[in-house]
């Protein structure tokens, strides 16, 4: 189990920096099936998974959707027939932070359990 895993979130309210391309690099081996990209200039991670139909997409997107809650961090989910893409980035510092690698590896957890 990968030490994100037992990470809690803690409160982004703005004005902290977004991680440095090295904290990524140092990160993004925690959660190998992610990737990271760049959207209009906002550095994001994404997953996209896998299922068998629809109502499996649905059920993980509402399991994800639960942790979110919890943690009081939310992603971009797109639930399509057979398929869930995850973006996770923190919108209050226009990029990514330590929670958003604690979620990849929270969501990648709901995955297998």
């Amino acid at each position: 189990m990968t030490d994100l895993l037992r990470m809690k979130c803690v409160p982004c309210r703005g004005g902290e920096p977004a991680l440095t391309p090295e904290q990524m690099a140092a990160l993004l081996p925690e959660v190998p099936e992610w990737r990271l990209i760049d959207l209009d200039g906002v550095k994001r991670i994404e997953r996209v998974l896998k299922f068998p139909d629809f109502k499996a997409a649905i059920a993980f997107t509402n399991r994800v959707a639960e942790v979110a809650e919890s943690e009081d961090h939310h992603p971009l989910i797109i639930t399509e027939w057979g398929k869930v893409t995850v973006q996770w980035w923190t919108h209050k510092i226009g990029g990514l932070h330590r929670n958003d690698f604690i979620m990849a590896a929270k969501t990648d957890h709901i995955l297998v359990s």
